[in-house]
C-alpha cells in the first residue's frame, strides 16, 4: 500500500513551485489515488497534468501497483480548506450549518476561525403593506459550518 505522507510530500513540493493549494488527498484500500487542488486564479488542466506526471515520476509503478486521478476543485464541490474561502471573497455562495439552516449571500471577509457574511432579507416596514429588502452582516464561525458551496448566477 502506498503511503499517504509520501503521496503529501510529493504534493506539497509541486505545490510550493506552482502557485497552487492542496484541496484533498485520498488513497483508498485499492491504492487509488485522488488528489485535488485549487488555485487562486484557477487551475488549468496542464497544472493537474503536471503533477500527476510529478507523483508517477516518484513512485514505482513495479512495486505499487495503482490508480491516479489529479483534479481541479469544481463549482457546485463543497469547500474544504480555509484558502477557498479566501478565493471567494465577494462570491455568492450557499453556507449550509450543522443546524440545517441555509444561507445564501457573499462572503465579505475571512478570518482564522470565521467568515463575515453578508445576505438579504425581506423584512416587514412598519407602516408599509409590501415587505422590503435588507441587507444584513453576521459573522459565523466555521465550527458551525456544516458544509459551503459557490452558486451560479447568471
Amino acid at each position: 500500500m502506498i503511503e499517504k505522507a509520501k503521496i503529501l510530500t510529493l504534493i506539497d513540493e509541486f505545490v510550493k513551485e506552482n502557485n497552487v493549494f492542496l484541496v484533498d488527498a485520498t488513497i483508498s484500500a485499492k491504492n487509488a489515488i485522488i488528489v485535488t487542488i485549487d488555485s487562486f486564479e484557477g487551475v488549468p488542466i496542464s497544472t493537474c497534468v503536471a503533477l500527476s506526471r510529478h507523483i508517477e515520476a516518484n513512485i514505482d509503478r513495479e512495486i505499487e501497483d495503482y490508480e491516479l486521478m489529479v483534479a481541479s476543485a469544481g463549482i457546485g464541490q463543497p469547500f474544504k480548506v480555509h484558502k477557498q474561502y479566501l478565493k471567494n471573497i465577494g462570491k455568492d455562495v450557499e453556507i449550509v450549518l450543522i443546524d440545517g439552516v441555509k444561507n445564501k449571500g457573499i462572503i465579505t471577509k475571512v478570518n482564522d476561525d470565521s467568515i463575515e457574511f453578508e445576505y438579504a432579507e425581506k423584512v416587514k416596514v412598519e407602516g408599509k403593506k409590501k415587505k422590503e429588502t435588507v441587507v444584513r452582516n453576521k459573522i459565523i464561525e466555521f465550527n458551525n459550518i456544516k458544509s459551503t458551496i459557490n452558486l451560479i448566477t447568471f
